[in-house]
């Protein structure tokens, strides 16, 4: 069979604060909803928002950073895979499934969000990214600090958003 490609990319808001959980084995998981918006025409020409929910999962170092930055109207940026689980519901014997988008890497985006915690080093970033992205920093397995250009007279200031 060929090889196929499972890979989602979100560009929306958090539904509602995430929900943290560890494992027994010490793992962190953290889910949450997640909306993104499409604007279309509806049949009297106006354009109109339709809202799409998802639901997410982070683990480990990923899930420590939702924990930490994440909240309610977060706006993030996702990379990630889709799965399907299924199981027997205990009371109605019934089998349930749930789609979820499993986080790869995560940026934070809307630049003032670290700031409002009191943190002005909020992470830009988390995940199994190559490193490579323009965030400031990032957060996950073995990723460095990107440079931050001080050298070259480039200031915070000089970001546009």
């Amino acid at each position: 069979m060929a090889k196929g490609v499972n890979k989602v990319i979100l560009l929306g808001n958090v539904g509602k604060d995430p929900e943290i959980r560890a494992t027994q084995g010490g793992m962190t998981i953290a889910s949450f909803s997640f909306a993104t918006a499409d604007r279309q025409k509806d049949q009297s020409g106006q354009y109109v928002d339709k809202t799409e929910w998802h639901n997410l999962v982070a683990f480990q170092r990923t899930a420590e950073v939702v924990r930490d930055y994440v909240k309610k109207g977060s706006q993030l940026m996702i990379e990630g895979k889709i799965q399907t689980r299924s199981w027997d519901d205990k009371e109605s014997g019934q089998k349930k499934y749930r789609t979820e988008i499993l986080i790869n890497d995560l940026t934070l985006l809307g630049g003032a969000q670290g700031k409002e915690n009191g943190n002005g080093n909020a992470p830009a970033s988390a995940g199994r990214s190559s490193g490579n992205s323009s965030s400031t920093g990032s957060y996950g397995g073995g990723y460095g600090q990107q440079p931050d250009y001080a050298d070259q007279g480039i200031t915070d200031d000089d970001i546009p958003f």
